[in-house]
């Protein structure tokens, strides 16, 4: 199965997070939505996941 990425870079925020999380699909839409939530103030629940969700890109090589 072929491994997806976020990066906190590819949105703008106050913070300037810098955050990379590569895994499988699942994985990285739970990890991506605890770490909005939790750093970025946002609300979890089905919208957030599925913006994160789609999102989501190729993992770069080797993460």
């Amino acid at each position: 199965m072929t491994r997806k990425a976020t990066d906190c870079r590819d949105t703008p925020s106050v913070s300037g997070c810098s955050l990379y999380i590569s895994g499988e699909e699942e994985e990285v839409v739970r990890a991506a939505a605890e770490h909005a939530v939790s750093v970025h103030g946002h609300t979890d629940g089905q919208e957030l996941r599925d913006g994160v969700r789609a999102s989501l890109k190729e993992a770069l090589p080797g993460t």
